[in-house]
């Protein structure tokens, strides 16, 4: 079997050291780094999100696969950086002020991460400022806001309205998910979307980013 079949089992199957070696080994062999992420990686990951969808994966075999892609990243990641390779998109990702849950927060960072965008995670917790500065920093396109108790979805538009008066609002999109939402309470708030899965978080995050070019 080819290295880059491997790899792309290897990944779909959540073997993260296995990934992580078959990528030392392709870059042995000569292989170019970003042809391996493009023609390989983000392909394998696509592929988990496709089993995701068809209900043969369920949630832990998404966050094997999203370790698996993290570690066979580490060795590219320097690589890539002096090659001046560009993500897909920069990413602000965080669960809102008074909320402490995080798996879906990590699940959607998994597949955004394995799609090849950059994240910066906030964490849980995170105050309307914070999402601010983090801004102001990183200068994303798209911010994703997680929320799993219906008493934390009001911090959501309160982040918005937030971003908003610290004028900052044209330069980002807003993505909101988490288990009480729906879509027409995203529009509600003020939000540019609302995915009900990390696999659709992904098509809606590569969509907005498209729009945007």
């Amino acid at each position: 079997m080819a290295l880059s079949q491997r790899l792309f089992d290897a990944i779909v199957d959540g073997n993260a050291q296995l990934a992580k070696s078959l990528v030392e080994e392709e870059l042995r062999a000569g292989a170019d780094p970003m042809a391996l992420v493009a023609e390989t990686m983000i392909p394998a990951m696509d592929q988990v999100g496709k089993l995701f969808q068809e209900e043969e994966f369920f949630v832990p075999e998404l966050l094997l696969s999203g370790r698996a892609m993290k570690a066979a990243m580490e060795p590219l990641r320097p690589l890539l950086a002096a090659a001046g390779a560009k993500p897909a998109g920069v990413v602000i990702a965080g669960t809102v002020k008074g909320d402490l849950h995080d798996i879906g927060k990590n699940l959607v960072i998994s597949m955004l991460e394995g799609a090849g965008f950059k994240i910066i995670d906030l964490g849980t917790d995170v105050s309307p400022q914070k999402f601010i500065d983090a801004i102001r920093e990183h200068q994303p396109q798209i911010i994703c806001l997680s929320a799993l108790l219906t008493v934390t979805m009001t911090a959501m538009k309160t982040t918005i309205d937030a971003v908003k008066e610290a004028g900052l609002r044209h330069s980002v999109k807003i993505l909101v998910g988490g288990a009480p939402l729906s879509e027409r309470y995203a529009m509600e708030i003020g939000a540019d979307g609302y995915s009900e899965t990390a696999t659709e978080a992904v098509e809606l995050a590569r969509r907005l980013v498209r729009l945007e070019k």
